[in-house]
C-alpha cells in the first residue's frame, strides 16, 4: 500500500499530515509506505525523517496577493516556468512511485503533486484547515473525489457541499500529554503566577514579538512568560528582552525560537492562558488542551481567514478574545490579559473552548482513506 502526503510551506500543514500519517501506519493491517512529496524545506526534511515518512521533492511556486512590480514578476515566473517545471517532476516521481492514493494537506506546495497526480489518474482526498479555503485548496478541490474539513460544512465556503466530509483539524495526540512536573523540569518555571504562553506559528510572528518587548516588563510583574519566537527573530527577541526585564524578573522569561512536541505538549499543559495567531492547526490545539486564549488574527492570510478562524471560534465556545491587530496597542493589550485573569473563570473558558476539540481527527481521516484502499 503506497500513500503519498502533500503539502507544505508552515507547520499548519506539516503537523496534520504527521498526525494522519501516525494513525494510518497505526490502524493498517497491511504494510504501509508513505512518501511526502512537495517543495524542499528543512523544516519538512527534517519532522518526516523522524517519522520515518520517506521525502522527496518537487519545485513549487506560490502566487503572491501583495501588490508591487517585483511581485508581479515573480507571480509570472512562478506561473510560466516554476509550476509547470514542479509539475513535470512531480508526474515523473508519481508515475515511479505508483501510489495508490494522494492525500493533500493544500497549501502551494501542493499544487503540482495534485496536478501531476490527476493527470496520471491517482485517486485524490484533500483537507481543508479554515473557513474560507486557501487559493490551492479551492483550484485542487476539483481533482478530489473527497474533502476533508475542519470546521462545520455549512462554516465553509466554495467546495461542492456533497464532496464534503466534517471532521475537524487532525493533531498530534502527543500534544495531550504534558505534565506539570515536566514542564516545570523543562522550562524551569517557578509557578509563583499564572503561565502566559505566547505563540506565533510554527515560523513565529514578529509583530507579537514586538508586543511582548514593548510590554514585557509590565507583564512580568503579574505572569510568568513561555515565548516561542520563530528562528528569524530569536536573537532580536532575547537581545532586547534582556536589556528591558528588571533583574528581579528575569527568571520568570522563558524564550525559545521554537517549541518541538516535548515543549509544546508540556508548555499547554503549564500555560494559564495562550496568546496567539488564529490559524486554524492553533486553534484546533488550544481547543484539544481546553485553553483560554487571545488570539490575534494575521491581518495579511488570504481572505483575511483567520479573522474569520477566530470569530467562528469565538461564537461557538465564549473561551476566546480575538483582538485584530489595527486595534492592538501595548496598553489595550496589558489591560484585557488583567482583566482576563480578574474577573474570568478560567477553568470554565478551558471547559468551553475543550467542547470544539476534535481529537480524532487524525483517526477518522486514516480509517477513511484505509477503507478507500480496501474497497
Amino acid at each position: 500500500m503506497k500513500i503519498i502526503l502533500s503539502g507544505g510551506g508552515t507547520g499548519g500543514h506539516i503537523f496534520p499530515l504527521i498526525a494522519v500519517a501516525r494513525e494510518i501506519k497505526k490502524q493498517s493491517t497491511n504494510s504501509v509506505d508513505l512518501l511526502y512529496l512537495g517543495p524542499k524545506d528543512k523544516f519538512e526534511e527534517c519532522f518526516f525523517k523522524n517519522e520515518e515518512i520517506k521525502t522527496s521533492f518537487c519545485l513549487a511556486g506560490k502566487i503572491r496577493r501583495y501588490g508591487g512590480v517585483s511581485t508581479s514578476f515573480k507571480n509570472l515566473i512562478d506561473i510560466l516556468f516554476t509550476i509547470p517545471i514542479g509539475t513535470i517532476q512531480a508526474f515523473i516521481k508519481i508515475f515511479f512511485y505508483c501510489p495508490d492514493i494522494i492525500f493533500s494537506k493544500g497549501g502551494y506546495g501542493s499544487i503540482p503533486v495534485v496536478l501531476a497526480g490527476a493527470f496520471l489518474g491517482v485517486p485524490i482526498v484533500i483537507h481543508e484547515s479554515d473557513t474560507v479555503p486557501g487559493k490551492a485548496n479551492q483550484i485542487m478541490s476539483a481533482f478530489a473525489f473527497k474533502v476533508y474539513v475542519a470546521f462545520k460544512k455549512k462554516a465553509v465556503a466554495f467546495f461542492p457541499y456533497e464532496k464534503m466530509l466534517s471532521v475537524g483539524n487532525p493533531i498530534r495526540k502527543t500534544i495531550l500529554k504534558g505534565s506539570h512536573e515536566k514542564a516545570k523540569e523543562v522550562f524551569n518555571l517557578n509557578f509563583k503566577k499564572p503561565t502566559l504562553l505566547v505563540l506565533g506559528g510554527s515560523q513565529g510572528s514578529i509583530r507579537i514579538n514586538e508586543l511582548i518587548i514593548q510590554t514585557i516588563p509590565s507583564i512580568l510583574k503579574y505572569f510568568e512568560i513561555i515565548h516561542q519566537t520563530g528562528y528569524e527573530d530569536f536573537m532580536r527577541v532575547k537581545k532586547y528582552t534582556a536589556a528591558l526585564i528588571p533583574k528581579d524578573l528575569k527568571s520568570d522569561y522563558h524564550v525559545y525560537a521554537f517549541l518541538d512536541e516535548e515543549k509544546m505538549k508540556n508548555a499547554y499543559t503549564a500555560s494559564d492562558l495562550i496568546v496567539a495567531r488564529a490559524g486554524a492547526g492553533t486553534i484546533f490545539e488550544i481547543s484539544a488542551v481546553g485553553k483560554p486564549s487571545i488570539l490575534i488574527p494575521l491581518p495579511e492570510a488570504a481572505q483575511n481567514h483567520q479573522l474569520k478562524n477566530a470569530i467562528t471560534f469565538a461564537k461557538a465556545t465564549q473561551s476566546t478574545i480575538v483582538i485584530e491587530e489595527k486595534n492592538l496597542t501595548p496598553n489595550f493589550f496589558l489591560a484585557e490579559l488583567k482583566n482576563t485573569f480578574q474577573f474570568k473563570d478560567l477553568k470554565d473558558l478551558g471547559k468551553r473552548a475543550k467542547k470544539f476539540s476534535t481529537p480524532n481527527s487524525a483517526e477518522i481521516i486514516a480509517k477513511d482513506i484505509l477503507n478507500f484502499l480496501k474497497s
